[in-house]
Protein backbone atom coordinates (compact mmCIF):
# COMPACT_ATOMS: atom_id res chain seq x y z
CA UNK A 1 0.00 0.00 0.00
CA UNK A 2 1.11 3.80 -0.80
CA UNK A 3 0.96 5.83 1.94
CA UNK A 4 2.75 9.33 2.17
CA UNK A 5 2.27 11.91 4.46
CA UNK A 6 3.58 14.28 1.96
CA UNK A 7 0.45 13.44 -0.57
CA UNK A 8 -1.69 13.04 2.72
CA UNK A 9 -0.90 16.55 3.37
CA UNK A 10 -1.55 18.18 -0.09
CA UNK A 11 -5.03 16.15 -0.86
CA UNK A 12 -6.28 17.63 2.50
CA UNK A 13 -5.35 20.79 1.72
CA UNK A 14 -6.64 20.78 -1.70
CA UNK A 15 -10.23 19.13 -0.86
CA UNK A 16 -10.52 22.22 2.40
CA UNK A 17 -9.05 24.70 -0.23
CA UNK A 18 -11.82 23.96 -2.90
CA UNK A 19 -14.64 24.22 0.06
CA UNK A 20 -13.41 27.91 1.23
CA UNK A 21 -12.99 28.40 -2.40
CA UNK A 22 -15.63 27.47 -3.80
CA UNK A 23 -18.09 29.22 -1.12
CA UNK A 24 -15.98 32.71 -0.78
CA UNK A 25 -16.44 32.88 -4.41
CA UNK A 26 -19.97 31.93 -4.34
CA UNK A 27 -20.68 35.09 -2.28
CA UNK A 28 -19.78 37.22 -4.72
CA UNK A 29 -21.87 35.28 -7.54
CA UNK A 30 -25.25 35.30 -5.85
CA UNK A 31 -24.85 37.19 -2.89
CA UNK A 32 -28.57 37.92 -2.38
CA UNK A 33 -28.87 34.01 -1.74
CA UNK A 34 -26.34 33.85 0.95
CA UNK A 35 -27.91 36.99 2.68
CA UNK A 36 -31.60 35.37 2.49
CA UNK A 37 -30.74 31.56 3.42
CA UNK A 38 -27.64 32.13 5.37
CA UNK A 39 -27.49 35.11 7.35
CA UNK A 40 -29.82 35.04 10.80
CA UNK A 41 -32.02 38.16 11.65
CA UNK A 42 -29.60 37.92 15.05
CA UNK A 43 -26.66 38.68 13.37
CA UNK A 44 -28.40 41.20 10.89
CA UNK A 45 -29.59 43.34 14.15
CA UNK A 46 -26.36 42.84 15.39
CA UNK A 47 -24.49 44.22 12.63
CA UNK A 48 -27.12 46.83 11.85
CA UNK A 49 -25.92 48.31 15.27
CA UNK A 50 -22.21 48.35 14.12
CA UNK A 51 -23.12 50.13 10.80
CA UNK A 52 -22.57 47.23 9.03
CA UNK A 53 -25.28 45.41 6.15
CA UNK A 54 -25.92 42.40 5.62
CA UNK A 55 -24.45 42.36 1.97
CA UNK A 56 -21.42 43.98 4.08
CA UNK A 57 -21.55 40.35 6.03
CA UNK A 58 -21.86 38.22 2.23
CA UNK A 59 -19.06 40.27 1.16
CA UNK A 60 -15.73 40.31 4.05
CA UNK A 61 -16.88 36.28 4.19
CA UNK A 62 -16.14 35.98 1.29
CA UNK A 63 -13.04 37.30 1.36
CA UNK A 64 -12.74 35.69 4.10
CA UNK A 65 -13.42 32.15 2.51
CA UNK A 66 -10.78 32.89 -0.70
CA UNK A 67 -8.01 34.11 1.84
CA UNK A 68 -8.56 30.58 4.17
CA UNK A 69 -8.59 28.49 1.00
CA UNK A 70 -5.56 30.92 -1.20
CA UNK A 71 -3.59 30.36 2.38
CA UNK A 72 -4.16 26.69 2.96
CA UNK A 73 -3.29 26.19 -1.03
CA UNK A 74 -0.36 27.79 -0.83
CA UNK A 75 0.32 26.81 2.49
CA UNK A 76 1.55 30.44 3.37
CA UNK A 77 0.46 31.40 7.07
CA UNK A 78 -1.89 27.88 7.30
CA UNK A 79 -1.24 27.81 10.37
CA UNK A 80 -3.09 31.07 11.41
CA UNK A 81 -5.80 30.55 8.65
CA UNK A 82 -6.40 27.20 10.04
CA UNK A 83 -7.31 28.95 13.70
CA UNK A 84 -9.22 31.62 11.89
CA UNK A 85 -10.93 28.96 10.10
CA UNK A 86 -11.90 26.52 13.20
CA UNK A 87 -12.96 29.99 14.86
CA UNK A 88 -15.22 31.21 11.73
CA UNK A 89 -16.91 27.35 11.43
CA UNK A 90 -17.34 27.26 15.39
CA UNK A 91 -19.75 30.68 15.08
CA UNK A 92 -21.24 28.78 12.44
CA UNK A 93 -21.76 25.79 14.42
CA UNK A 94 -23.18 27.97 17.40
CA UNK A 95 -25.41 30.03 14.73
CA UNK A 96 -27.31 27.81 13.16
CA UNK A 97 -27.01 23.97 15.64
CA UNK A 98 -28.06 20.86 14.85
CA UNK A 99 -28.43 20.37 10.95
CA UNK A 100 -26.86 19.40 8.22
CA UNK A 101 -24.65 22.28 8.28
CA UNK A 102 -23.79 21.02 11.76
CA UNK A 103 -21.91 17.86 10.18
CA UNK A 104 -20.09 19.72 7.52
CA UNK A 105 -18.31 22.04 9.70
CA UNK A 106 -17.62 19.29 11.94
CA UNK A 107 -15.43 17.41 9.08
CA UNK A 108 -14.53 21.28 7.96
CA UNK A 109 -13.30 21.77 11.69
CA UNK A 110 -11.48 18.35 11.66
CA UNK A 111 -9.40 18.51 8.51
CA UNK A 112 -8.08 22.25 9.63
CA UNK A 113 -7.66 20.90 12.86
CA UNK A 114 -5.30 17.96 11.50
CA UNK A 115 -3.62 20.70 9.54
CA UNK A 116 -3.37 22.78 12.27
CA UNK A 117 -1.08 20.02 14.46
CA UNK A 118 0.61 18.19 11.59
CA UNK A 119 4.11 17.58 12.22
CA UNK A 120 6.03 20.25 10.87
CA UNK A 121 9.74 18.19 9.98
CA UNK A 122 9.25 18.79 6.64
CA UNK A 123 8.27 21.45 4.55
CA UNK A 124 5.50 19.85 2.20
CA UNK A 125 4.29 21.03 -0.74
Amino acid sequence: MFQSLRYSNLFLRLGLATVFIWFGINKFIDPQYWLSAWVTQSVLAMASKLGISGLDIVNISGVFEVLVGISVLSNIFMKVFSVLAIIFLGGILFTFGLSEILVRDIGLVGGFLSLLFWPERRRFI
